[in-house]
């Protein structure tokens, strides 16, 4: 990432909306933001290839969920956050990952900017591509602040997407089965 382009990009903006970037309050904004938009866009330099990797010698064959994953991401459209939860199922064909691996390869899509659509799609095909596996299920449910705080200005509604990969995708039993596991309260 390019901070010296972002801290010049920052102080424009704040001497186009009217402000002093040069009043105490603000003087350092611009180097805040850049550290900022390097932590938050971070998946743009992650290599995808370190992610999802099986662990050896372990097997399974029936579902695996990871749900209620926190993540946050950035609009595209207006570089404003949404904020959700993420729920990632697959069925393997022999190998898993660990865990954590599901919750690290949301971090890395989520965190450049993106559309709510493409990034539940992403994540849906990263696993099918990595993993090989029977199928693979993402569904996730966010707040998107350019709709809250900007324009239609109606907070608290959340957007749902889906993306439905494989046996999931073939055989409805499965997919009501994850439905019904994201809704369960254990």
């Amino acid at each position: 990432m390019d901070i010296e382009k972002i801290k010049k990009g920052v102080r424009l903006i704040l001497e186009g909306i009217g402000e002093d970037p040069e009043r105490a309050g603000l003087k350092d904004t611009p180097r805040r933001v850049a550290k900022m938009y390097e932590e938050i866009f971070s998946g743009l330099r992650t290599p995808a290839e370190e992610l999802l990797k099986p662990i050896e010698g372990e097997t399974h064959d029936e579902m695996i969920l990871l749900k209620d994953i926190p993540f946050y991401s950035v609009c595209e459209h207006h570089l404003l956050p949404f904020i959700g939860r993420a729920h990632i199922a697959y069925i393997p064909s022999g190998s898993i990952v660990g865990l954590s691996e599901l919750a690290k390869v949301l971090e890395h899509v989520a965190k450049r900017p993106q559309v709510q659509e493409r990034l539940t799609s992403q994540l849906a095909d990263m696993i099918m591509q990595k993993l090989k596996p029977k199928g693979a299920m993402v569904i996730i449910d966010a707040e998107h602040l350019c709709m809250s705080m900007r324009g239609i200005k109606k907070p608290g509604s959340r957007t749902v997407t889906s993306a439905v990969r494989g046996i999931f995708r073939t055989k409805a039993s499965t997919r009501e089965e994850m439905l019904e596991l994201i809704k369960k309260k254990i």
